[in-house]
């Protein structure tokens, strides 16, 4: 036997030493025991028909367009969010009807807007203004809320291409919290079950050129506590015949 043959017996055999000496070390591998077998998805209802037309949306499904707005330099920081919001409210009731009792009062109380910005009735129902780029663009978005009688929150963005105003999103609904997340904005609901809220994710859609509800999910509230009202019935949104997002689930 030559010496690198004798080298390996001695390794082989210091190794086997060492394994026997640990066969006690309570730090040891040790099995898990069987492992589930992986189940793929099942699917129900296999020989289902096809539907005959999609179901309906509650987001809004097209850009609207804004006229009578001024854009100066094409900044949105530049304009006056209430005059948007008179234009556009005017323009386009969105989730409301416009014999709706809450538009009506919504669009009276526009007007006090300008009146109200040195020293009026305190009546403008807009409230403070942020500016996100949401489409990714490079330019910042108007995201605007409005106070109706009903006690919803009429959220409206818009953004400016071309010199030009145009509506990206519009919703109304029961909202308890709103929040910016890059470029996503989250919506807080009230839920009509008692002790949950919807958490909605508005997203820009570059095929649509318009905000989407990309996630919809209840969770259980923060405060379950507190008294939940109901959620309102559904409506549709401006430029589409499709319920918006304050419609039911």
């Amino acid at each position: 036997m030559n010496r690198s043959r004798l080298a390996l017996a001695a390794a082989l055999t210091a190794a086997a030493a060492l394994l026997v000496a640990g066969c006690g070390d309570p730090g040891g591998l040790r099995g898990a025991g069987a492992t589930p077998t992986a189940e793929g998805p099942t699917h129900l209802w296999p020989d289902l028909p096809p539907p005959s037309a999609p179901a309906e949306d509650y987001g809004a499904i097209e850009a609207v367009k804004v006229t009578g707005v001024k854009v100066p330099g094409g900044d949105l920081h530049k304009v006056d969010p209430a005059d948007v919001v008179r234009a556009d409210f005017i323009q386009n009731p969105g989730t409301y009807e416009p014999s709706d009792t809450a538009y009506k009062k919504t669009v009276d109380r526009l007007k006090d807007c300008a009146a109200d910005n040195s020293g009026g009735t305190g009546r403008c129902p807009v409230l403070k203004a942020y500016y996100r780029d949401l489409t990714g663009d490079g330019k910042d978005d108007l995201i605007v809320g409005i106070s109706t009688p009903d006690d919803n929150l009429d959220i409206r963005v818009y953004a400016e291409e071309d010199r030009r105003l145009t509506q990206i999103m519009e919703m109304s609904d029961a909202v308890l919290g709103v929040e910016l997340a890059g470029r996503d904005l989250i919506i807080r609901a009230i839920s009509s079950l008692p002790g949950y809220e919807y958490h909605t994710v508005w997203s820009w859609d570059a095929h649509q050129k318009t905000m989407l509800p990309t996630s919809d999910e209840i969770v259980r509230s923060a405060n379950a506590s507190r008294p939940k009202s109901p959620r309102p019935s559904p409506a549709r949104p401006s430029g589409s015949a499709s319920p918006s997002a304050g419609g039911s689930r």
